[in-house]
């Protein structure tokens, strides 16, 4: 035996190690059971004390939901069906070596009806400076607070803005200023599983991203000076003799209050059953969806200027109508100052539907249509 196999005598006895005990592997599974269930999940296993080794989700026709396997946890990656059985395979081991089954089933939610939502804005599409998102339900929502909870607006630039339900079918995103030029914005209305009251449910997710034009181009229509100014980034570019709405019909009125540019056609009629006309004119760009234009008329330009004759569009000569056109887009804001009937719902007509009339509210009567409930 040698010095070193044995303790010195009357030393200390030889001391056993230490063996750590084993943690013992508990599953997560969420939802592991249940009716009822929202589709848009989440849907995730996870665990604790080892690691998983296998997960499947499938529905009761055999299909088998993605996911991936992240810092742990396995999470599905795409939404369920509505009113589906599914059920949950798979193991875990645990760090003694024991294998856990992943078990559970559940059930999604059996919704009385679906509703489908849109967007008005165009994915890599580019706007002015004015233009508002508008998420359209088509069907009333009576849960608006939760559908405004799943819709969300991420921009480039720190933009304040808000959410404003205008009607039961239409909640609408503005900026508390105008957009600051060459922002990128991007939209997700994750409606999909999502109660909107009275046994309704979302039917889809929308997502969209666009962006906000590099130059700031506003447009001042005075219906009293009878001019049409162009201004860029602030610098007035052009001023132009305008006619505007005949003041003493106020069917006639050109409404007053920020406009926003929805299209723009080269050629197009103009028809009234009202008024009994039908004209065509050139150079066409909607500015309301209660009629209103700004266009070529020719047959004016000896009131533009001076008198305001016109069935509510802003009517300007051919060359300048074509100034305008070409150098506006869909999002630009026109500021029109000086009538005596007022956009949107000051509108004795109120105001048109599918009109673009968010920037006649001031910012406290805007957030005042919120369903934000903190």
């Amino acid at each position: 035996m040698t010095a070193c196999s044995a303790a010195p005598e009357g030393g200390p006895a030889p001391v056993a190690p230490v063996v750590a005990e084993k943690a013992k592997a508990v599953l997560s599974v969420s939802p592991s059971s249940g009716e009822g269930i929202s589709p848009a999940g989440p849907f995730q296993v996870g665990m604790t004390g080892g690691s998983l080794t296998a997960v499947a989700l499938t529905g009761a026709d055999g299909q088998v939901v993605k996911g991936e396997l992240t810092a742990g946890k396995w999470v599905a990656t795409e939404d369920l069906g509505y009113n589906k059985v599914y059920t949950w395979s798979g193991t875990g081991k645990g760090e003694d070596g024991t294998e856990v089954p992943v078990t559970g089933s559940f059930r999604t939610v059996k919704p009385q009806r679906v509703v489908n939502a849109s967007l008005n804005v165009g994915d890599h599409e580019t706007y002015g400076i004015a233009m508002p998102i508008r998420v359209k339900f088509a069907a009333p929502v009576q849960d608006k607070a939760s559908a405004q909870k799943a819709m969300t607006v991420t921009t480039s630039v720190p933009t304040e803005g808000a959410w404003a339900w205008l009607s039961d079918t239409e909640a609408h995103w503005r900026p508390r200023e105008y957009w600051k030029p060459g922002t990128d914005v991007t939209v997700d209305a994750d409606v999909f599983g999502v109660p909107l009251g009275g046994g309704a449910f979302g039917a889809n997710d929308v997502h969209v991203q666009f962006k906000i034009a590099d130059r700031a181009l506003v447009a001042k229509a005075n219906t009293q000076t009878k001019r049409f100014e162009i201004y860029r980034d602030g610098k007035l570019l052009h001023d132009l003799p305008a006619s505007y709405g005949k003041e003493s019909d106020p069917g006639r009125v050109t409404r007053s209050g920020i406009h926003v540019v929805q299209q723009k056609e080269a050629a197009r009629r103009m028809k009234s059953t009202t008024y009994n006309y039908d004209v065509p004119v050139t150079w066409a760009v909607l500015i309301s969806q209660n009629g209103e234009f700004v266009h070529e008329n020719d047959k004016t330009i000896p009131q533009q200027g001076n008198e305001n004759v016109s069935h509510g569009c802003a009517n300007l000569s051919g060359p300048n109508a074509k100034i305008f056109f070409d150098l506006t887009m869909v999002g630009d804001p026109v500021e029109v100052v000086g009538s005596s009937v007022q956009l949107g719902l000051a509108d004795p007509n109120g105001p048109a539907h599918g009109d673009y009339w968010q920037w006649t509210l001031d910012w406290a009567a805007w957030t005042a249509k919120s369903a934000a409930t903190s």
